[in-house]
This record gives C-alpha cells, sequence and structure tokens, in this order.
C-alpha cells in the first residue's frame, strides 16, 4: 500500500508541477526513451546476477504492495508457539518434542500457529534447534554461537536482493544519459530540417535523461531501501525465537522464556505483557 501511496505522490507532483508550469504530459510521452532505458537497466540486472538471486528480487518484489509480515500478529503467534513448545518439553521433557520437531506439519502444537507453520524458513530454525536441544549435547553458549552464525549469514542472503536493486538504481541516470545521446545523434542527422523539428528532438533526448533519474531516485531507490526494512524484519523475529530458545536452554521457565524473547521485538510490534499473556491463554 505504501508502494502505490508513495509512487501516486511521486508522480503527482513531478507531472503536476510540470503541467502548472505550461507543460503538456504528451511532451513526456516517449515510449522508445523508457525502452532504452528499462531494457538496458534490465539486461545489466541479468548479466550481474546469478539465476538464485533473479529469482529472489522478483519473487521479492510482490512485499511492495503486501508490506512486511512481520506484525504484532505474527509475533504473537511466534511466542504463544515458543510458550506451548517450551512448556511441553518442561513437564514431560525434551524427548517429547521428538514428534513435533520431526514432522511439525502434523503437530497439534505447531497447527494451532498456521502463519508459523506457512513460512518454511521460521520452522526449519525453530526445529534445527529444538533438534540439537533434545539431542542434549550443546549447552546455551554453543547454541547461541550457532545461531548467531545462522542469522549472519540470513542477514547476508536477506541483503543480497537490495543491494541488487540498489545498483540498478545507481545505474539507471547512466542508461538515461544513454537514451540522451542517442537523441542527440539523431538530432545531429536532421539539422536541415528546421528550428521546430531540432527543438522537438533535443526535447525527445532531454527526456531520456529526466526519465532515468525520476526512475532511480523516486521508484528504484526507495523499492531497494523498503526490501532492505523487510530484511531486517524478518531477522528481527528469528532473533526473538533465538532469544526464548536460549533463555530456556539457561533454565528459564517457559512464561519467563518468552518474555525474553518479548523484548527483542521493536517497540513498534511488541506486544504488551499481559498482551501476550492473554493471547497464551487463548491459545491453550
Amino acid at each position: 500500500m505504501n508502494f502505490l501511496v508513495g509512487a501516486l505522490i511521486v508522480m503527482g507532483c513531478v507531472f503536476g508541477g510540470f503541467v502548472m508550469s505550461g507543460g503538456t504530459l504528451l511532451a513526456l510521452w516517449h515510449p522508445t526513451e523508457l525502452l532504452v532505458i528499462g531494457g538496458a537497466a534490465t539486461g545489466a540486472f541479468v548479466i550481474a546476477n546469478p539465476g538464485k538471486l533473479i529469482k529472489k528480487v522478483f519473487g521479492g518484489l510482490g512485499t511492495l504492495f503486501k508490506g512486511s509480515k512481520c506484525s504484532k500478529q505474527l509475533y504473537l503467534d511466534g511466542l504463544g508457539l515458543m510458550f506451548d513448545l517450551l512448556t511441553k518439553a518442561r513437564k514431560d521433557g525434551l524427548m517429547a518434542l521428538e514428534n513435533d520437531v520431526e514432522e511439525p506439519e502434523q503437530s497439534p502444537i505447531f497447527q494451532k500457529y498456521p502463519r508459523i507453520l506457512g513460512d518454511h524458513h521460521v520452522v526449519e530454525f525453530i526445529c534445527d534447534y529444538l533438534r540439537l536441544m533434545v539431542s542434549g549435547n550443546m549447552n546455551a553458549f554453543e547454541l547461541e554461537n550457532l545461531m548467531d552464525v545462522e542469522l549472519e549469514t540470513h542477514h547476508e542472503e536477506g541483503h543480497a536482493a537490495p543491494s541488487a536493486v540498489t545498483r540498478v538504481a545507481d545505474a539507471l541516470p547512466g542508461f538515461g544519459i544513454v537514451a540522451a545521446v542517442l537523441g542527440i545523434v539523431i538530432t545531429m542527422s536532421s539539422l536541415t530540417a528546421g528550428p521546430e523539428v531540432i527543438g522537438h528532438k533535443v526535447a525527445t533526448a532531454l527526456v531520456g535523461t529526466f526519465l532515468g533519474i525520476l526512475l532511480a531516485y523516486g521508484f528504484v531507490g526507495p523499492m531497494s531501501t523498503f526490501l532492505e526494512h523487510v530484511a531486517k524484519d524478518e531477522a528481527q523475529f528469528i532473533k526473538c525465537l533465538k532469544t526464548c530458545l536460549v533463555a530456556s536452554l539457561q533454565g528459564y521457565a517457559p512464561q519467563v522464556a518468552v518474555e525474553f524473547g518479548r523484548k527483542a521485538i521493536f517497540s513498534t510490534e511488541r506486544p504488551g505483557f499481559r498482551e501476550l499473556e492473554d493471547h497464551v491463554k487463548r491459545k491453550n
């Protein structure tokens, strides 16, 4: 939603200001300029990035319209899941979680939280470390270090897509200049056509520079920044789960462990103590 609102503001102010200054929108309509700039940027993007990253970038563009999935409700479900799993482990022993971590899709506990169950990466993170806790071969310090390694890897992986989009944004003004130069080349071949024709062709060439800069700073650059925020939100959600697991391994009761996790949430999404307690009770 923010993307659509922001795009309307950018286009409304830029094109509206142009019209109010006496310009006509048709003077900016040159599909060939868009073809040169957009096609060159897309080709450079394909050359610069491996297939898996290209797929990830295009797959992540949907978040521009849907927004980050890491809402307060998702955090409540994540903490509720951790509370249920850790409570079962405390009552029946860690070995009682073996079936839950081996087949989470069949687990009654996981099935209570479809938002979490639908995220393969989150489910894998929880099950992998609960599996290590069940084995009993790692202490809290060792497990936390291993989690930090995975979180660092997740951060680097999550940063790759925004970085690729940022490089496209950086290149767009240059491709706008390419389109402008091509327009000037065409203009130079029409010097005998008269001032009106030459003026039209020069204006067309300048539109290429204008479009390259507008696309870079008005759309593609902000898109990369938004993708960075989404990646940061996802990493913070994993960090919240990590905090719960480490606190449990250190001997804290499930209620205290999820409180540790609650403190790792950004203030904008962090549920209150009573809110979390009521959510856990309703789920049980």
